[in-house]
């Protein structure tokens, strides 16, 4: 047998098969036993746990960063546009924030609400009952635009560029089967395969990085390495691509990342979704009733800090081995034949790697990993549809139904978002490169996000009116925006027309300028209507205000270590932007 196959043979199909039945007898048998430990437990212990370690905390938050996006969407993006995007993933200081800053603002509306919080429930407490309900709109909406489209995308890449499956039969059969899992397996099916699926990725994606650089390198991984970055240096007209920053106008890559500017936009994006997103912030509350705070607040610190170095590792698990895959493009006799100029071609630049760079039966480990992270991502998001829709919408209007009557309703409210995400994902096809194309839209939601949750805990005077006028405001802009993209194909098209030529400050504008310029108009637009609206309540302040002795709970969670770990995270972080500045 050749260990070496550039295809995907008997063996690797073998270890997939034997994989699969394994997983499903390990989900069975996780399954069965939570059932037996849930028993007695509150929905808020199911939720967010009783209290995991801060190592624990630290793993969890890793698994809930790395889906799908990140296997198709980030080495597609390093073989086309190199470290360009490495902003949204070089963001280990930015955890630090929540840890350092946001958890205790949380705990103290805990305290303060007697139970453990949600994002949508401190948008009600802070501002208005339509705040949190636009919130959970608003994450119903990005949905559709950014999950159940971009998992089905990824899913069909990586199926036909590794089995040689049609793209559409990839994509279709990865939803049916998550749909049965999802059925079957529920959040704790999800949880368990997660587990599964990180250190496989882990292993599997380093692999694929050390095998290619050696391979390029004809056997030494460090000449390999030094092949790599010059190759990629005489990429886009000589400008290259393995600088962070694009400050050249005659750039190719200027248009796309304007400066400087890019470091200000990934970190806006980077302070919603890790500082103020429910599927990352649960995971660092966990706690049991009455517990002393100063223990909650040191756990989910060090579990942040913890996380901080995780996130060093995606810029090496995919984005890098992207670049491999391009540089190896070029070098004859490596199986991997790649445009720069077709983005489905660069989509599927990690499917390529594992095929023709990992040995027989690894490629089938490696491709059970992928399958994991696929189903598990996309369960997940069924399970949040499900109950977003169901608790913020149809059990207010519907009191006193059955238990099975609201399942039902979940389900189809479920089977409805991913017929909208199938009906959308041949509009995000033409929308570029599927990692930039999710930075894209998550740039014109996160500005109302971050306007909304940082003046609403760090201003007593902004008014519960503004909060709504935010968040709804900002959003709905962001979508104006969103469907001009698609109309002019991302500002690129010439438009005909007075009105077209009036608006092109809107709709021409480069992405990242615009969502700064969002938010500092939706920032503006808070103050001003708190200067005519009623302003918060009594209670809505003292929930975000400091006492004496909480403070000193705060001082008490945290020692010199903390402080140490935390600069080496910062440091980490500085020392990647200084090589590839």
């Amino acid at each position: 047998m050749n260990w070496n196959s550039n295809e995907f043979v008997w063996l690797d199909w073998a270890v997939l098969s034997v994989g699969v039945i394994l997983i499903a007898w390990a989900v069975y048998r996780a399954i069965q036993k939570d059932k037996k430990l849930q028993q007695g437990a509150n929905s808020e212990d199911y939720l967010f746990g009783k209290g995991e370690p801060w190592y624990v905390i630290g793993a969890a938050i890793f698994a809930a960063n790395i889906g799908s996006e990140h296997l198709v969407g980030l080495a597609g993006t390093g073989a086309k546009d190199g470290v360009g995007m490495g902003h949204w993933e070089m963001q280990g200081w930015m955890i630090l924030i929540l840890g350092w800053l946001f958890v205790p603002f949380y705990q103290l509306l805990n305290n303060k609400l007697g139970k453990i919080i949600t994002m949508p429930d401190f948008l009600k407490f802070r501002y208005t009952q339509r705040t949190g309900s636009w919130l959970s709109i608003i994450t119903l909406i990005a949905y559709i635009l950014t999950k159940v489209s971009v998992t089905a995308f990824t899913g069909g890449i990586f199926f036909e560029y590794l089995l040689g499956l049609p793209f559409w039969y990839g994509a279709i059969g990865l939803i049916a089967i998550t749909a049965v899992f999802t059925v079957f397996g529920g959040m704790k099916g999800v949880m368990t395969l997660s587990a599964i699926q990180t250190p496989i990725l882990i292993v599997g994606s380093f692999l694929v990085l050390f095998l290619g650089l050696s391979m390029l390198g004809d056997g030494s991984i460090m000449e390999g390495w030094t092949q790599m970055m010059a190759v990629c240096n005489a990429a886009h007209d000589g400008f290259g691509t393995t600088h962070m920053f694009h400050t050249d106008p005659a750039d190719p890559m200027y248009p796309k990342f304007p400066g400087y500017v890019v470091f200000l936009g990934a970190s806006i994006i980077g302070f919603w979704y890790w500082c103020t997103d429910q599927h990352i912030v649960q995971r660092v509350l966990g706690q049991t009733k009455g517990e002393d705070n100063a223990a909650v607040m040191r756990r989910a610190r060090r579990g942040t800090i913890a996380a901080g170095y995780f996130k060093l590792l995606p810029i090496f698990m995919f984005l890098i081995p992207g670049m491999v895959a391009y540089a190896l493009s070029l070098k004859a006799g490596s199986g991997i034949v790649m445009d720069i100029t077709n983005t489905h071609d660069t989509d599927g630049a990690f499917a390529m790697m594992v095929k023709n760079i990992l040995p027989t039966g690894v490629k089938g480990i490696v491709t059970i990993g992928f399958v994991c992270a696929l189903v598990a991502s996309l369960a997940a998001f069924f399970n949040s549809c499900a109950t977003l829709f169901t608790e913020d919408f149809y059990k207010p209007m519907k009191k006193g139904m059955s238990e099975s009557h609201y399942v039902f309703v979940g389900r189809l409210a479920t089977v409805v978002v991913v017929i909208l995400g199938l009906a959308w994902m041949p509009i995000m096809m033409n929308m570029g490169n599927l990692y930039s194309y999710l930075q894209d839209i998550q740039s014109l939601i996160a500005p109302a996000m971050v306007a909304v949750f940082a003046l609403g805990i760090f201003s007593k005077r902004i008014t519960p009116k503004a909060g709504e006028w935010g968040l709804i405001g900002g959003f709905l802009i962001g979508m104006l925006r969103l469907l001009t993209n698609v109309i002019t194909e991302s500002g690129t098209k010439a438009m005909d027309g007075a009105f077209w030529e009036y608006t092109s400050w809107f709709w021409q504008t480069n992405w990242l300028i615009f969502e700064v310029w969002l938010l500092v108009f939706i920032i503006v637009m808070m103050v001003v209507v708190s200067c005519f609206t009623p302003a918060p309540t009594k209670e809505q302040v003292e929930a975000i205000t400091f006492t004496s002795d909480y403070k000193k709970a705060i001082k008490e969670s945290w020692n010199k270590w903390d402080v140490i770990a935390t600069l080496g995270v910062i440091a980490c972080c500085a020392a990647f932007y200084w090589y590839f500045w």
